[in-house]
């Protein structure tokens, strides 16, 4: 594939630093939800940012598998209707492997604008999950959420593609 100009070219991802990243987001989650703060609707929630990163970045190591799996944990973790974020991240790793060749022509501040939709649609299929379960409507702050994870997802791209930025080389007669 033909890098577009200005962009960098990146070292192969460690698959231990992908492990890892993912499982700081889930602990990060985990940590949030049992806060005060974490109950509120329009809290970011982090593994979804972190997994919807690593599905356009690495769509074979990861994608809808990964995400079913770290749904379920975040399922029994915040005693929710299992299944619930198992289907949300699915859906969000789906859409993410989907557009991940597209999304990654663009800059990084259009990127958070591609992947705002996906992270809305997962808001949307999960408040229709909870409320067809007979939960209570959650207010209209949780519109706020997919916001954030689209506000902060250059911030997340910056600290998960900084261990493969190569240093600056300065033999100008080297073609990589």
């Amino acid at each position: 594939m033909i890098m577009p100009r200005g962009h960098q070219l990146l070292l192969p991802a460690n698959p231990m630093f992908m492990l890892f990243s993912l499982f700081g987001a889930l602990l990060l989650d985990m940590l949030q939800s049992m806060l005060w703060l974490g109950n509120a609707a329009w809290v970011p929630d982090w593994l979804a940012l972190v997994l919807v990163f690593w599905a356009i970045h690495q769509p074979l190591k990861v994608g809808v598998g990964v995400a079913f799996l770290l749904g379920l944990l975040t399922d029994v973790h915040q005693t929710s209707l299992l299944g619930q974020h198992a289907l949300t991240y699915t859906v969000q790793g789906f859409l993410a492997t989907m557009i991940h060749r597209r999304i990654l022509w663009f800059d990084v501040p259009s990127q958070a604008l591609q992947v705002f939709p996906v992270f809305f649609a997962a808001q949307v299929i999960e408040l229709t999950v909870r409320i067809t379960a007979g939960g209570l409507f959650p207010g209209w702050s949780m519109l706020l959420a997919p916001l954030l994870q689209a506000c902060f997802w250059p911030v997340v791209t910056v600290l998960l593609l900084a261990p493969q930025r190569r240093a600056p080389d300065p033999d100008k007669h080297r073609p990589l």
